[in-house]
Order: C-alpha cells, then sequence, then structure tokens
C-alpha cells in the first residue's frame, strides 16, 4: 500500500495510468490518470465506468456518444478555471487536440447510477480564496470545486484543484475525512518543491507526484517560497456516507479565528512592547525549544 507515486520520466503519449482499483491501491477506489496529445490526436475513453476528465493544458474537442460536443481551451493551471467532462457508465467519449500539445486527467470509479453527460465550463466551478484574514494569510489559498454534492449528487466522484501560494499553507488546519482522495501536483516553476504531512508521515513533493490519502489521515500541503503549487484534488464518495464537511484536528482549529493571537516578528508588530498570548492549550508544545 502506497502513499506516494513519483514521476520519475516525462508523462507517455496517450493514457498513462497513475492509479488503479485493481492493483495495489484498490482501496482508492478509483482509477486517475494522465493523458498527452499532441495536435490531430484522439484520445477515446471507453464506457464501463463513471469518468471525469479535466483538461489542464491546451486546446481539445471534446465529443460524448449522446451527440454532445464542444471546443475547449486551457492556457495555464494557475490562473484559470478548469473544464471537465463528467460522463455515466453508459457513455463513450473522443478528445481531440486542436494544439500543439494539451494535456488532460481522468478520473474514473464504479457508478450504477445513470446521468446525463456533462461539461463543466470554468464559469461553472465553485472559487474561492479559503484562509482568507486568518492566520496571517500564512494559508490563503485559492481553491476551485468543479462538482460535489451541491450541483452533481448523481455522482461518486468530488473534483476540485486547489493553488497554493509560494510559501503558504493550504490543505490548512490539518483535517481528515473516512472517503479516500488523490492529490497530484505541479509546481511553477517546475523545478519547485513543498511538503506534506499524510498523518504523522512527511513527504516531499515534486512536479507530478501524486499523493494518497486514506481514512482518518489528516493530509496539510506547504509550498517552498518562490514556488506556487497547483494541485488536483478527486474524492470518491462511499456508499452511505458521502462526502461533506471534513473533520478538523481540534488541536489546531484555534488558529482559523480572525482573531487569533499568534506570534509575530518584533518587526512585525504595531506595539514592540506586546507579546501576543497564545491559547494555553496550545502554547506548550511550541515553547519546548528547537533550533528553527
Amino acid at each position: 500500500m502506497q502513499t506516494q507515486i513519483r514521476q520519475k520520466s516525462p508523462f507517455i503519449k496517450g493514457y498513462e495510468a497513475i492509479v488503479g482499483r485493481n492493483g495495489p491501491d484498490q482501496d482508492m477506489r478509483m482509477d486517475f490518470g494522465h493523458v498527452l496529445l499532441t495536435r490531430g490526436e484522439t484520445w477515446t475513453s471507453p464506457p464501463g465506468s463513471e469518468r471525469a476528465i479535466l483538461l489542464a493544458l491546451g486546446n481539445v474537442e471534446f465529443s460524448w456518444d449522446s451527440g454532445g460536443g464542444a471546443v475547449a481551451q486551457r492556457k495555464d493551471l494557475f490562473d484559470e478555471n478548469p473544464t471537465v467532462l463528467s460522463l455515466p457508465e453508459r457513455s463513450a467519449a473522443k478528445v481531440t487536440a486542436l494544439s500543439d500539445e494539451a494535456e488532460l486527467y481522468v478520473a474514473a470509479t464504479d457508478n450504477p447510477r445513470d446521468f446525463e453527460p456533462k461539461l463543466y465550463l470554468p464559469e461553472d466551478c465553485f472559487g474561492e480564496e479559503r484562509g482568507k484574514g486568518t492566520m496571517k494569510e500564512a494559508s490563503t489559498r485559492i481553491v476551485r470545486t468543479t462538482f460535489d454534492d451541491r450541483n452533481a449528487g448523481f455522482s461518486n466522484l468530488v473534483v476540485g484543484e486547489v493553488v497554493g501560494s509560494p510559501g503558504r499553507w493550504s490543505s490548512y488546519p490539518p483535517h481528515h475525512h473516512p472517503q479516500p482522495e488523490i492529490y497530484h501536483y505541479r509546481f511553477l516553476p517546475s523545478q519547485g518543491f513543498g511538503l506534506t504531512a499524510i498523518g504523522e508521515a512527511a513527504y516531499l513533493l515534486k512536479d507530478r507526484d501524486t499523493i494518497l490519502i486514506r481514512d482518518g489521515e489528516d493530509h496539510p500541503q506547504v509550498t517552498a517560497p518562490g514556488y506556487a503549487m497547483w494541485y488536483l484534488w478527486i474524492i470518491r464518495h462511499l456508499d452511505g456516507k458521502r462526502y461533506g464537511v471534513p473533520e478538523f484536528n481540534p488541536d489546531h482549529l484555534w488558529v482559523g479565528a480572525k482573531d487569533a493571537a499568534i506570534w509575530e516578528l518584533p518587526s512585525e508588530r504595531e506595539d514592540a512592547t506586546l507579546k501576543p498570548q497564545l491559547p494555553v492549550t496550545s502554547a506548550a508544545p511550541l515553547l519546548k525549544g528547537g533550533a528553527n
């Protein structure tokens, strides 16, 4: 059972599997992979699973077997909302590259419920700057949710993105949920890096890494100063236990209060003679010292 999957070589043309439902990661209950196309090439997504096909970069034409079709374009992961095609088990689809290169990500799972294919456009995305006005902006990030139970109660997937600002945290305060989740990362510039703690284990994150998050594991993220971090997140609803609100680690909930007293550098204080008072329950581990 693995937690981190490192992409050690460039993505291959066509579909490249990253996570599979039938291998060592079967507890994730999802397939996940990447599609790379060059101009004029077509990739076909066969029926048999519910799928979410997210356009990462490029200009493509989507078409699906009920007669639907549309052209979509995305120039930038960090500044533009995604276009995502959601498909039921019965539907096949094709994606044709209209630009020199196009990249897509594909998630698939089982779902016996039938629904109509739907193309979620950038303007359909629920976007917000989460964490704004708290923690001295140390965890302010962009969260984009393409679909969840608010607009796709028929789906077994939740699909969204996070853009983490250089040097800042995301997926914070630490939280967990019973539903399996996949994170997949890209950095700007691409040599960038970040860190995550999955449960009590830390992982160095690099461009195109994938992290698998399981039941009950907290999963805060941070990106290195100078580097923006984009990650795709996909949650698989559980039968009888659909994803809604995660459970936050109670030890760290206090930091989200707008009036939380958080230590500052002397040069940042309005009155250098004042020392912010930390909550008694949280101060002890911060006062034990340490080199860094």
